[in-house]
């Protein structure tokens, strides 16, 4: 029991939540361009949902296959699911893996990168209000909704071009990337609730396990095809893999002992992180050179500390 409440009150230091969760917002940032050099590396064209969708497939059957085997290796002991909680994997994999990322896939090829980074953005926002409103896990105040708005008008600023920013919507496409937010918001409420009695190493493991292997499923039934393995290209599947493995265990981590609001706002440094590292590793540096980026990078991290700051004051929410 001491260990327990030890553990807890390590996960609540700020440093810990703050470092644990920029390596989480780093690592899914890096995803960006990994994924774009992916296809490349695969002949995938940008057009070619079915193909993507089993390519995303086989990094996640990978994810859960070594966040299943980490975790083990780190329990002593084989981790899978209770008979209680096979329910619970199905339910996150249903929202967290397949549910967010079909509808996310399918909404990209019907609208463009811009718009999809700043819809995403909006699953902070629907994360913390799902947490507040319908779960009561927390609740939601002045500050919490105003870091948010500072948070977002970052990220619709580093991703905002010189054409700016036109409101043309289409229910196939920023619907469903608004759709693929709110999946991804019940995902973190729900793995909170469920890390109260259940392993969420355990959790992640085998929801990506699940969900990857529906993924490749509806991937290959819709005509998808995954050409030019090499050992680059495996080893950077294996990256991503690794990315999804590590940081949604540590985040579903810092979930179970933290407010969704206090991690889910480091959300916003994902797109930011995406166009830094997409300028350094695909060279598309107009969108991330100049005083933009550096203004968007300030204004995020305010909406964080925006965030979390009164709660450390007065140990409230």
């Amino acid at each position: 029991m001491k260990a327990m409440e030890t553990k807890e009150k390590f996960m609540q230091k700020t440093i810990v939540v703050w470092l644990g969760a920029l390596v989480c917002c780093l690592l899914w940032g890096s995803a960006f361009p990994c994924i774009k050099i992916g296809y490349q590396m695969m002949h995938i064209a940008s057009d070619e949902v079915a193909s993507q969708i089993l390519y995303a497939g086989y990094r996640f059957t990978l994810a859960g296959i070594l966040t299943i085997l980490l975790g083990s290796i780190g329990s002593r002991r084989f981790l899978r699911p209770t008979k209680g909680s096979i329910g619970k994997v199905f339910k996150l994999s249903s929202l967290q893996t397949v549910g967010q990322y079909l509808l996310f896939y399918i909404g990209l090829a019907h609208t463009s990168g811009v718009k999809a980074s700043i819809i995403e953005a909006l699953n902070v926002f629907v994360a913390i209000l799902v947490a507040s409103l319908l779960f009561h896990q927390e609740k939601l105040s002045a500050r919490k909704i105003a870091g948010c708005i500072i948070g977002f008008a970052g990220v619709a600023l580093v991703n905002m071009g010189s054409s700016g920013f036109d409101f043309h919507m289409s229910v196939t496409g920023e619907g469903f990337i608004f759709l693929s937010t709110v999946a991804y918001a019940f995902s973190s409420v729900l793995l909170k609730w469920y890390s109260k009695s259940e392993n969420p190493v355990m959790l992640s493991g085998y929801q990506f396990l699940v969900g990857g292997i529906i993924m490749a499923l509806c991937g290959f039934a819709a005509g998808g095809r995954v050409s030019g393995f090499t050992a680059s290209s495996f080893g950077l599947l294996f990256y991503m893999a690794c990315i999804s493995a590590v940081a949604y265990t540590l985040w579903g981590i810092l979930l179970k002992y933290n407010p969704i609001s206090r991690v889910a706002v480091f959300g916003f440094m994902n797109p930011v992180f995406g166009v830094i590292l997409s300028a350094w590793l695909l060279g598309e540096k107009e969108q991330a050179a100049g005083i933009k980026s550096v203004i968007a990078l300030i204004l995020v991290c305010i909406g964080i500390f925006v965030v979390n700051y009164k709660k450390e004051v007065t140990k409230e929410d």
